[in-house]
């Protein structure tokens, strides 16, 4: 594999990680306007919202079974086209039934094409033989900025949702299936083994035989992270003009905040685990979220609230990249198959974190419930050695990649 070829597959795989941000932020963020255009009753509305990450991890499980025969490069280059149609076919559509089966086609999608483009980092990561896993995940973050403007720029000018997704899935599908040429399996540490998957050296059980048992602890991380995501995501709003009396403009500040921390803890990251390992890296970024959250239970105002939400920008952002580069270093022979299931939990955090915080809020204080995903996070520093031992290759620059400047 040339070094071009390995410099236009990490570019084409970071492409696909922003198209699939610009995607998903721009269906999360026009929901009241989905809800509006279906007429989807509030106690309905919740089935909607559950039934995507539900089929979204069936797609992470079945695509697990597909790269048993065919090539994750081949599964993303198909899946993404299909999440952007789904997404135009939730804005196109009139009847209740119509935005049922796309976003039933739109969850199905998203797992297939979650799980095949962090397959595909991994794997790009083994060849490079040091952190770039990271910046993959720092260009979903910048599409999902990007998808958000967009969406505020159709609300503001009350905008159909077909007319606001129909020019951003013309210029974004044509681009996918184009970058699609380029993407690369990673062959140069591993190699490819008899049933197309990556074997060679790596930390990790014998041979890289995949055990749940040995993934578990990552399993955990990843839905402790999403659990800390999804608080942010869908709480930070109600939390600031609701407990710390913001105006509700104010309120929407916090999560544009933690939106532009979380791209630029990304765009960084990689040096930081370069530098110091994945180890301290998720140590780190585990105390700061832990801070952060701790800063927002006790903020006496807005202001310091906001502060809280910045620290978890920086703090979460880093922890769900190196856990799928984690499970890749621990199951060499089995990668694909340990993203997948892996990347099932990404989903049973987002389906259990915004409803915990609700439910506790409801119960008990709003304050006490952020204790919550607080204690999670810092549940992650117990299970940090899962992140390592990590190949010589991994540490800090004491092996040159087999590849020669790479990018």
């Amino acid at each position: 594999m040339t070094d071009a070829g390995l410099r236009h597959g990490r570019a084409s795989l970071g492409l696909s990680f922003a198209v699939q941000g610009v995607a998903f932020a721009l269906l999360v963020t026009r929901i009241p306007a989905i809800q509006d255009q279906y007429g989807i009753s509030d106690g309905l509305l919740p089935v909607f919202l559950a039934a995507v990450p539900i089929l979204a991890g069936a797609g992470s499980v079945a695509t697990e079974k597909v790269v048993a025969r065919v090539r994750p490069s081949v599964v993303l280059r198909w899946a993404q086209p299909l999440v952007l149609l789904a997404l135009l076919g939730v804005g196109a559509g009139r009847e209740l039934w119509h935005v049922a089966v796309a976003l039933g086609v739109f969850g199905l999608a998203v797992g297939a094409l979650d799980a095949s483009m962090n397959m595909l980092g991994v794997s790009l990561q083994r060849v490079y033989g040091r952190s770039i896993m990271t910046g993959f995940h720092a260009a979903f973050s910048l599409g999902g900025i990007a998808g958000a403007s967009l969406a505020w720029a159709g609300a503001r000018w009350e905008l159909s949702l077909l007319a606001s997704y129909l020019p951003v899935v013309a210029v974004l599908l044509p681009a996918a299936l184009v970058g699609s040429r380029w993407y690369t399996e990673g062959k140069g540490v591993a190699g490819k083994g008899a049933a197309g998957t990556e074997v060679g050296a790596g930390s990790g059980s014998a041979g890289g035989a995949l055990s749940f048992k040995l993934l578990l602890p990552l399993c955990l991380v990843m839905t402790f992270a999403y659990i800390g995501d999804s608080t942010v995501s869908n709480w930070s709003a109600k939390y600031l003009q609701d407990v710390l009396g913001s105006s509700e403009q104010l309120a929407t500040v916090p999560y544009n905040v933690y939106m532009v921390t979380t791209l630029l803890g990304r765009a960084v990251g990689d040096l930081g685990v370069r530098r110091f390992g994945a180890v301290a890296v998720v140590r780190g970024g585990s105390l700061l979220a832990a801070g952060g959250f701790a800063v927002v239970a006790v903020a006496p105002g807005a202001w310091v609230g906001m502060l809280g939400f910045t620290m978890l920008g920086f703090g979460l952002c880093v922890i769900v990249p190196q856990t799928f580069a984690a499970a890749g270093r621990m199951f060499p022979g089995d990668s694909d198959a340990a993203v997948a299931r892996l990347n099932i939990f990404n989903y049973v955090g987002f389906l259990v974190g915004s409803p915990l915080v609700g439910a506790l809020g409801d119960a008990w204080s709003y304050r006490g419930a952020m204790l919550v995903p607080m204690v999670l996070v810092l549940a992650t520093l117990v299970y940090a050695r899962a992140f390592g031992p990590e190949p010589a290759r991994y540490g800090g620059g004491h092996e040159r990649p087999r590849t020669a400047d790479v990018g």
